[in-house]
């Protein structure tokens, strides 16, 4: 697939229609090309625009009680996650969220946030996630990501590493959930 020449000819609608593998292989040919893409997406966030510690707002998420169950039925099937009763008599003092759950809402305000606008590659994996606090029925839960550290790939010069805090705090102010993990994001400098 070539692109039509002339300028302007490029809509969100066209975007959608792209194939995956014209995008990307345009993000190492035509530069002018892919900053035209990310002026269109929204893919502002590549490798060389994380500051080493600067920290982004997630927003927040309320959660309720119906999808705490929801999620246990399907994926963590512990009373305590499932019955607000069970919940009670358990130390975590009523229905919560199970671990996972946190760590997939924790996903989601991530991606909302800025992931998805990104030029992310996904990540070699996690070295550190914590549930400091039980997460319950109604909690409203605010995020915040702090880049701790960048780097340039060296096997793959396109990438570049980082390495961030995140931490998830209920209304009360209380820390629930931190993670730290490395991102992968393709560099702008490697497109040029």
């Amino acid at each position: 697939m070539t692109a039509p020449a002339g300028d302007g000819w490029l809509t969100r609608n066209h975007l959608t229609k792209l194939p995956w593998t014209f995008i990307r292989e345009c993000r190492f040919g035509d530069h002018a090309f892919v900053n035209r893409i990310a002026s269109m997406t929204g893919k502002t966030w590549a490798y060389e625009d994380f500051v080493e510690g600067s920290s982004l707002d997630l927003g927040s998420k309320t959660v309720s009680a119906a999808e705490i169950i929801e999620f246990a039925s399907e994926f963590d099937a512990q009373p305590m996650h499932l019955d607000e009763e069970a919940g009670k008599a358990s130390i975590l003092g009523g229905l919560s969220a199970s671990g996972w759950h946190t760590c997939a809402m924790f996903m989601r305000m991530l991606c909302d946030a800025f992931l998805l606008d990104s030029t992310s590659q996904g990540s070699p994996g996690i070295e550190h996630v914590k549930w400091k606090k039980p997460v319950l029925a109604g909690d409203t839960l605010r995020g915040t990501v702090t880049i701790l550290s960048k780097r340039q790939s060296k096997s793959r010069p396109q990438l570049g590493l980082i390495t961030m805090r995140s931490e998830l705090v209920n209304q009360r102010g209380e820390s629930v959930f931190e993670l730290e993990n490395t991102g992968m994001f393709l560099s702008r400098e490697a497109a040029a």
